[in-house]
């Protein structure tokens, strides 16, 4: 009842020959009775078959069918709460309604479950390109049986995920219009927001303190490092977005709640994400080799080069707070740059070294000064080449809170 019950719009008591002839009409009756067969049906605690049967696998077209009485009985409580609160009508199909919402919260949470496989977030997010790779192999009609096989492996992948999509936005719709956005959203979240959380540990992307971090081997910081990279493009490309993708589809008809889902669901996975670089960038000169000083580069192009993905993905005001950490680690990341860079220029011109090097070989500074030089040419030519261009603009984000 949730929110139908709230207001009424008519007095409370009607006179009795309104009653008789609305909220106990034969049209009333017939529309809860029409109802009631199809949810009795599939009511999980009437029956062993309503339990462990999935209603959208088990007959769609029931399936879809379940939805329309459910609407229609929305349509009929609606009315009656405007016209009789206390009819006996109105508590039948309440307690119709409540038979009906378990069993779509239980429909939910199969599809979601039982497709993770095709509802992960690469596939979503390469729906596109899948439908793409189909037509292209439709445009070879003598290809060998290996190709043919890997595009029907590509429709078959395609029309499960689309129609696991579909049942789900279904689904949500109806709870929601129903009053359960709650326990549709509460499903939803706890599911997902499993699959993001594992994403991000698969791609390698740990949390670690500081001081950790200071008494770090290089080696070992450098490898997480190159980790961090690879991880913040993947998951750009396809863990988040993906899962923004499918949040948008899912709750289409409410901008909040898509917005609530994704923020919630993204919120850990983001901020471990976003937040290393900061770790990484602290100043520690008995540990900063300096080699150092490329992977902090690498790092801050690959959130100014994916800078747009960044604001794309978490453009929802909710997620802004993501934007601010990933600028946030932007800027540490560049200050531990220039730190790096006036120190070992400090070091030149320090350097009062007259030892002759054995052999007449190069001496070490001479090496590492012309690294120095050949990386300020690399990132000259990224730049005029446009690899290292949509550069956020600070202004936006004036402060960075938490």
């Amino acid at each position: 009842m949730r929110k139908l019950c709230c207001v009424s719009k008519e007095p409370s008591n009607p006179p009795p020959s309104t009653r008789s002839r609305s909220t106990e009409s034969p049209a009333v009756d017939a529309k809860i009775d029409s109802a009631a067969e199809i949810i009795q049906k599939w009511n999980m605690e009437a029956s062993i078959f309503g339990r462990v049967t999935s209603m959208f696998y088990e007959s769609k077209r029931e399936a879809m069918e379940f939805i329309e009485r459910v609407k229609d009985l929305q349509t009929t409580m609606r009315l009656l709460v405007s016209e009789d609160p206390n009819s006996e009508n109105l508590a039948r199909a309440h307690t119709l309604m409540q038979i009906a919402m378990k069993r779509l919260q239980k429909e939910f949470y199969q599809i979601l479950s039982m497709n993770c496989a095709h509802l992960d977030p690469e596939s979503v997010s390469t729906r596109s390109s899948l439908t793409s790779a189909r037509s292209s192999t439709s445009d070879f009609p003598d290809d060998d049986d290996a190709t043919n096989a890997a595009g029907d492996s590509i429709v078959e992948v395609e029309e499960v995920s689309t129609i696991a999509m579909s049942d789900l936005k279904t689904i949500a719709e109806c709870m929601i219009a129903s009053g359960y956005a709650k326990e549709c959203v509460s499903i939803y979240k706890s599911i997902r927001k499993s699959i993001v959380d594992e994403g991000i540990y698969r791609l390698g992307v740990e949390g670690i303190s500081s001081s950790k971090m200071k008494k770090m081997p290089w080696e070992v910081a450098e490898m997480l490092m190159k980790s961090w990279v690879e991880a913040v493009n993947v998951s750009l490309k396809t863990l988040f977005n993906g899962e923004r993708i499918l949040c948008d589809h899912v709750f289409e008809s409410s901008n909040t709640l898509r917005e609530s889902c994704f923020s919630d669901i993204s919120r850990e996975g983001a901020f471990l994400l976003f937040g290393f670089p900061e770790t990484v960038a602290v100043k520690n000169k008995k540990n900063s080799p300096p080699e150092k000083i490329f992977r902090l580069l690498d790092m801050y192009s690959t959130i100014a080069d994916n800078w747009k993905e960044i604001e794309s993905i978490f453009s929802f005001e909710s997620t802004s707070i993501f934007r601010k950490q990933a600028l946030n680690s932007l800027i540490c990341l560049g200050d531990s740059i220039r730190s790096l860079l006036d120190d070992f220029e400090t070091g030149i011109q320090k350097d009062s070294s007259k030892t002759v090097v054995p052999g007449g070989s190069v001496h070490p500074l001479t090496i590492s000064t012309m690294n120095y030089l050949l990386l300020d040419l690399g990132l000259f030519d990224r730049i005029k080449t446009g690899l290292a261009r949509e550069k956020p603009d600070p202004s936006k984000f004036k402060s960075v809170e938490y």
